[in-house]
């Protein structure tokens, strides 16, 4: 808790995929990632959203779980599919990658 009040917490994401956008709103993010419409995810209370480039989105406040609860919320909008990869991650997350199909011979 002291470290929270002190320094705070912080969580980055990243967006990847052709066409995946973030964008700052009024009181949270507006996110373009692939559905017919844009997807806007209001931050929760105690965290603040900031989104330096379209590709990034980073979640700080002073309680790490709220900070971990809108990441995780945000991230489950478009969880990385192991086939391309597309989708919105962690910045330290692996994705594993699996082959596809495996084709004629």
């Amino acid at each position: 808790m002291v470290i929270g009040v002190t320094s705070g917490f912080e969580k980055t994401l990243e967006l990847v995929g052709v066409g995946y956008r973030a964008k700052q709103s009024t009181n949270g993010v507006s996110l373009t990632v692939g559905y017919s419409h844009p997807v806007e995810f209001n931050a929760l209370e105690g965290t603040s959203i900031a989104v330096p480039d379209e590709k990034k989105i980073i979640i700080a406040g002073i309680d790490k779980q709220t900070v971990g609860l809108t990441a995780a919320l945000i991230r489950k909008i478009r969880k990385p599919e192991p086939y391309k990869g597309k989708g919105i991650r962690y910045v330290d997350e692996v994705v594993r990658r699996k082959a596809g199909k495996a084709g004629k011979v």
